[in-house]
């Protein structure tokens, strides 16, 4: 049963995701190759930690991958990233991806496939120009 969202790097996008899935109830794992990097969680996280080289399948079935609704993948690689994301859709036929990447270039690479790009640059560049609507609407 596919029940459990998963979180593919601790950094501070995937930390956030997974405080906030948390915080909504959501049954979340968060894997990532460094410890320390799970310092960033909120305090109220209240999912599950694993240590694990997510580019190795056989890690990430040991972390219960064949689980998850849903897999964010987040760590600062772009290469490690879409290729992580090949392997939860290609293998595990994971219904909901979602992928970060530095590079738009690397979106034509999920181009057809239920893969999700998230673009940080992007994101910012969108609050920026809403916040520059705001003060133009208080002026």
């Amino acid at each position: 049963m596919r029940n459990r969202s998963f979180v593919i790097g601790c950094g501070r996008l995937g930390a956030s995701i997974a405080s906030y899935s948390s915080q909504q109830g959501e049954d979340v794992v968060v894997l990532d190759a460094n410890k320390e990097s799970f310092g960033k969680l909120d305090d109220s996280f209240t999912g599950y930690t694993i240590v694990c080289d997510a580019t190795d399948a056989s890690e990430l079935e040991e972390a219960g991958i064949k689980n998850a609704y849903e897999v964010i993948v987040t760590t600062g690689d772009d290469n490690a990233n879409l290729f992580i994301a090949h392997i939860c859709h290609d293998i595990y036929e994971i219904p909901n991806i979602f992928v970060r990447f530095d590079d738009p270039e690397k979106g034509l690479l999920i181009q057809g496939k239920k893969i999700k790009p998230i673009y940080p640059f992007q994101l910012s560049r969108d609050r920026f120009n809403a916040l520059q609507l705001q003060r133009g609407e208080e002026e």
